[in-house]
């Protein structure tokens, strides 16, 4: 697979993997050594980062989208996600609500439709 893809299954930013990982293919089985046992430049990406946007987003507690709205374009590191938070800005506070609010309504969803399901299921043993 392409270096890219690996780093993304990975949870780290590819720009600031080893060149020799960015420049050449990864096999399944490479893959798996490096998730098994991960080598000490895989463990301090995922420590300190920098950290790519789906890991900052999950750290922030806000979605990927959250992040554009708020200006955070690039990746950030473990110490600077750990500022944002501490800064608590007011983007990073309403997309913590919206993000909140969107968990909320899945999880309506989600009984509701459970509800529907053993309804059914009723339904069909009568």
């Amino acid at each position: 697979m392409k270096p890219a893809t690996a780093a993304k299954k990975l949870g780290v930013y590819l720009e600031a993997t080893p060149a020799e990982f960015q420049e050449g293919a990864v096999s399944r089985d490479e893959l798996n050594a490096l998730q098994a046992d991960p080598p000490e430049w895989l463990r301090e990406l995922r420590r300190n980062g920098p950290h790519p946007r789906p890991v900052v987003a999950a750290r922030l507690g806000v979605s990927i989208s959250g992040l554009a709205r708020g200006g955070v374009t690039e990746a950030l590191t473990t110490e600077q996600i750990e500022a944002l938070k501490q800064e608590n800005p007011d983007w990073l506070q309403k997309e913590r609500a919206t993000q909140a609010d969107v968990r909320k309504e899945t999880a309506r969803v989600k009984a509701k439709n459970e509800a529907k399901a053993a309804e059914r299921a009723d339904e069909q043993r009568r």
